[in-house]
């Protein structure tokens, strides 16, 4: 009888009722934000795979504003978003460019 989660008890006090409701939302949030963070990062790894440099450049500097607000919230830490940017830069930068 494997149910997966545990149910949780519902909390006594008035303060912890609204905590309960608030953590609903944040956890809400916070799964939007953390989503949209790795689709941007996947996005510019599918381009680099590929090939295509210019589409990869362009999606990077998207990547970095989304990475970037993402890490500021704490959702990720502001290492770790470092290190996926500096990951995919070198990745970016290592494609041949373009033939014109």
């Amino acid at each position: 009888m494997a149910s997966g989660k545990p149910k949780k008890k519902n909390p006594r006090l008035a303060s912890g009722r609204k905590r309960a409701r608030q953590d609903v939302k944040l956890n809400a949030t916070n799964t939007s934000l953390r989503s949209k963070y790795r689709t941007a990062v996947k996005n510019v790894e599918k381009a680099v795979a590929a090939g295509d440099k210019s589409k990869a450049t362009d999606l990077f500097g998207k990547m970095q504003a989304v990475v970037d607000a993402i890490a500021d919230k704490g959702i990720f830490h502001k290492n770790k978003a470092a290190r996926d940017k500096s990951r995919l830069s070198a990745k970016v930068k290592s494609l041949a460019p373009a033939a014109a």
